[in-house]
């Protein structure tokens, strides 16, 4: 009797534990998904503000976050140089993450 109740003790625990786990790994690949997509967002919105692409910068952005799973946030244009927030859920989570993109710094 008490090997059984050591026995489901254990197996508990590893359930809990692997479910734990479970979750921790993919927060880090819902984060890692989420920094590509503001990534994407924020060189979108650079290029079109520069007229490397053609259409509105922070439209470029929108599409460029919602293909990568997310959706823009905020967008602000200095110049050519474009900065981004990007936001998803995950479980009931807020997730979110910045980008920013543009020519490099003149000497």
């Amino acid at each position: 009797m008490a090997g059984t109740a050591t026995a489901v003790g254990m197996i508990a625990a590893t359930v809990a534990l692997t479910a734990g786990l479970a979750t921790v790994g993919t927060a880090a690949v819902t984060g890692q998904r989420l920094a590509a997509a503001a990534d994407a967002a924020a060189l979108a919105a650079a290029d079109a503000a520069s007229g490397a692409v053609p259409g509105i910068p922070c439209v470029r952005a929108a599409e460029l976050a919602e293909a990568g799973g997310a959706v823009l946030r905020d967008c602000i244009l200095e110049g050519a140089i474009a900065t981004v927030t990007v936001e998803t859920w995950m479980l009931q989570w807020r997730i979110t993450a910045a980008s920013r993109a543009g020519p490099p710094p003149s000497p």
